[in-house]
């Protein structure tokens, strides 16, 4: 089969393009034909050796993965060969930049059926960024009111969207480009970060602060002081500490995404009951994507791209 994979860590030249065996679903798993994996950041960052998860080499990237059913391993019951799945994959093993991964059957779900197969790659990681960062670390209720800081990006979107459906009011910092779709998304205020300071547009508390956008640690300390006294702080940008403010019971706290089987059928629900929007922005075959890791180390890559094996 086809992979994108590397031998050793370091640059986006360490990876290549070719042949790899295809492999053999042990018990407990499946093997997926892909149809899509979803770049990451966290991707860029495990070929890089940044992050400190250890893994076996050569490896494969792309821990967001949509595809089908093709075999079985023993003891699998949930899903038969035919299945659509999704799934977001555990870092430590081979991803889904190939034309087959197997993977653990507890870490996939059925695919949404609203949406193209391939495109259902972008949802697993970014949306179960967002619920995990709004409800399980913030603990976000109705009627709070919550600030998000760098809700234009894909995150900052699904977050926006989730906390407008559990009943939050949404202030939310976007640019004049993003503007509008953090609108759709929910929001009831939007502040352009371009032109205006936060600590003077904010005019009342917020119950909480989710910050999403890589803003100097200075800056993020001031934005605290938005929170009201026992309010809460979570950030996923884990270079950099989460400022809280303990003399007002301020808490905070980091995020760095989990698997979750029920979470992610949940949000599969809603993708399909249309309270979720999917966000794809480019679709690069496979044999492109160190190229776009190369992107990525110069500049931030915009949106979700989601690459597809040339098999299919």
């Amino acid at each position: 089969m086809k992979a994108v994979q590397f031998e050793k860590t370091g640059g986006p030249e360490v990876l290549h393009y070719g042949e790899t065996d295809q492999p053999t679903p042990a018990a407990g798993q499946v093997r997926i034909r892909v149809a899509a994996s979803a770049f990451s950041a966290a991707d860029a960052g495990m070929r890089a050796g940044t992050l400190p998860i250890p893994v076996v080499l050569p490896h494969i990237p792309g821990y967001d993965v949509s595809g089908t059913v093709d075999a079985l391993g023993d003891g699998v019951d949930d899903f038969r060969v035919g299945d659509a799945v999704i799934g977001f994959l555990s870092m430590a093993e081979n991803g889904g930049a190939a034309d087959y991964v197997v993977a653990p059957a507890d870490a996939l779900v059925p695919a949404p059926t609203s949406i193209p197969l391939a495109d259902a790659a972008a949802l697993p990681s970014v949306a179960l960024t967002a619920w995990q960062a709004l409800f399980d670390e913030g603990g976000l209720v109705a009627g709070q009111r919550l600030l998000v800081v760098g809700a234009g990006g894909v995150v900052g979107k699904y977050a926006v969207a989730l906390a407008k459906r559990a009943g939050a009011h949404v202030i939310a910092t976007a640019s004049p480009r993003s503007a509008e779709a953090v609108r759709a998304a929910g929001a009831d205020e939007i502040v352009d970060h371009t032109e205006t300071d936060l600590l003077e547009a904010v005019s009342e508390p917020v119950d909480m602060l989710l910050n999403l956008a890589p803003i100097e640690l200075e800056r993020f300390t001031a934005l605290v002081a938005l929170v009201r006294s026992g309010g809460e702080v979570v950030s996923t940008t884990a270079w950099m500490p989460a400022p809280d403010d303990a003399a007002r019971g301020v808490r905070s706290s980091m995020v760095f995404v989990r698997g979750n089987r029920e979470r992610l059928t949940e949000l599969v629900s809603l993708v399909d009951a249309g309270e979720l929007l999917v966000e794809v922005t480019r679709r690069i075959p496979l044999r492109e994507l160190p190229a776009l890791h190369a992107e990525a180390a110069v500049a931030r890559i915009s949106g979700k791209v989601i690459v597809v094996p040339e098999s299919l």
